[in-house]
């Protein structure tokens, strides 16, 4: 395991990856990346009508994101970076990895329903509630070979931020 140099936080829509991921980047004095804002019109367009990506529209948004990230990690050693990226499968997350070096994912993991009320009461987004079920359908979920932490997001966003911070520490010593 290589230090973390960027953090990755994954999960199903309205798990609160923009909340933690914000709040973690703030906390440890990093940029954040949101990565809705990586999609490209037509990403966006497809989901407003409910209407699931496939692999191959989210191939260059993955890219972009990568992208990022190593720019991140051409910063030097430490932690660089925090990108919000739902990164449902092991395949998104290896095509990450492969774009940049030290990629430590955070994956905020919940109750479908409790996610669902999450996105019921949630205005503003393009991304349909409608389409939870899709994305279940498509996580696999962070497995233990992989970089990273699984947390349940019934804890606060402060207590997850926290969490995180915690681990990292942690996977800094070990990699050290």
């Amino acid at each position: 395991m290589s230090a973390p140099r960027v953090v990755v936080v994954m999960g199903v829509s309205g798990t609160g990856k923009s909340t933690v991921g914000a709040l973690l980047a703030q906390e440890i004095g990093v940029p954040y990346a949101e990565a809705d804002d990586f999609h490209p019109p037509a990403n966006i367009e497809k989901m407003s009508a409910g209407t699931p990506l496939d692999d191959a529209d989210r191939a260059p948004w993955l890219d972009a994101i990568g992208a990022w990230a190593r720019t991140r990690t051409d910063h030097g050693p430490g932690l660089q970076g925090v990108v919000s990226c739902s990164a449902l499968k092991r395949a998104y997350r290896d095509r990450l990895r492969a774009a940049a070096d030290g990629l430590y994912f955070l994956h905020l993991d919940g109750d479908r329903e409790l996610i669902a009320g999450r996105l019921s009461g949630r205005r503003g987004h393009f991304m349909p509630g409608a389409l939870l079920d899709s994305q279940y359908a498509a996580l696999e979920p962070l497995e233990a070979a992989e970089d990273g932490i699984r947390l349940d997001v019934t804890a606060t966003p402060e207590e997850l931020a926290a969490a995180t911070v915690r681990a990292l520490r942690a996977a800094e010593a070990q990699a050290g």
